[in-house]
């Protein structure tokens, strides 16, 4: 069974790279250089993608808590960042502010709501659907339905040489390496660090952990407080590359449950192919079949799901 499910995998990622090969050979005679911007557009959507499908895998595929605050975690974080931006006329203090405290309202999440409700998962999911509409309709309330948008550093604009497109901009590129940075960051958290032990460890077998001695409640606190805070910097992040506006939250919620579903839950890695194949697929479709380009998103989702439905590099 399990041979006859690797064969079906592997004809179905076989059939997924002629067609990606057929098209960006067709891609590249048609418009080179157009076709290496909308990739390089691709990449950094994807970036940002990750910044914030990185945080919902930590909390939703190692801790198990389905949390569908995460968009409205990724929009305080921007509205918190601009607002301290805009007060202390530095960038850097508003990315700060915007990550910590959503880090802070994710701890309190997790004490107050999710360690209440461990294993029930319907009701994380109604809870929290009930607790995002509160936090929409506070935003709403506190920042209204203009729209708003950071300036990052002085020395993130301009653009930089690159081959083929010509000028590409500095604080895109920014978000690119950024990004791989924190995936790197955490990753080596999670699997060189003896927090990342215990949290490994609590996710396996939880009342083994406690019976050695380990507070299991304040490990999973951190760890969600982590995934949101996480979510509040790739707020203050998207922040400063597009805007801010209401409504922000169910897209990146939406990004965020289809790169885990793609690249499976609980990895890394997979979040990070995930992201890349959304976002590059998101890209394509805006640029060579705008009519239809929300379906690509759609035909990589559901050809993962038959091939590998625990997602490309989740665990079965």
């Amino acid at each position: 069974m399990k041979i006859h499910k690797r064969k079906v995998s592997a004809i179905v990622y076989l059939i997924v790279l002629a067609l990606f090969a057929t098209f960006a050979a067709w891609a590249i005679t048609d418009n080179k250089n157009l076709f290496v911007t909308v990739s390089m557009n691709g990449l950094t959507i994807a970036a940002l993608y990750f910044l914030v499908a990185i945080g919902f895998t930590l909390i939703f595929g190692l801790l198990k808590n389905v949390n569908l605050t995460h968009g409205s975690l990724y929009l305080l974080g921007a509205y918190l960042g601009y607002t301290v931006a805009d007060l202390s006329g530095s960038w850097l203090v508003g990315v700060a502010v915007g990550t910590f405290g959503v880090g802070i309202v994710g701890f309190l999440l997790q004490v107050l709501v999710f360690r209440h409700m461990q294993n029930q998962e319907l009701q994380q999911a109604l809870v929290t659907i009930a607790i995002s509409v509160i936090l929409a309709d506070l935003m709403l309330w506190g920042w209204g339905s203009d729209i708003y948008q950071l300036d990052p550093p002085d020395w993130m604009y301009g653009a930089v040489a690159i081959p083929v497109i010509g000028k590409y901009s500095i604080y895109k590129l920014f978000i690119l390496g950024f990004s791989i940075s924190v995936g790197l960051g955490l990753w080596l958290l999670l699997n060189k660090t003896y927090l990342g032990v215990m949290i490994r460890a609590g996710v396996d077998d939880q009342q083994m952990l406690s019976a050695m001695g380990v507070n299991v409640h304040v490990v999973f606190a951190l760890t969600f407080a982590i995934g949101a805070a996480i979510a509040g910097l790739s707020g203050v992040i998207g922040g400063s590359l597009m805007s801010i506006t209401p409504g922000e939250d169910t897209r990146y919620l939406l990004a965020s449950l289809v790169v885990v579903i793609v690249g499976g839950m609980g990895s890394i890695i997979g979040t990070a192919l995930g992201a890349i194949l959304i976002g590059l697929s998101e890209q394509y479709g805006l640029a060579y079949a705008p009519t239809y380009g929300v379906i690509f998103t759609f035909i990589i989702m559901a050809a993962v799901l038959i091939a590998r439905p625990q997602g490309l590099l989740g665990r079965e």
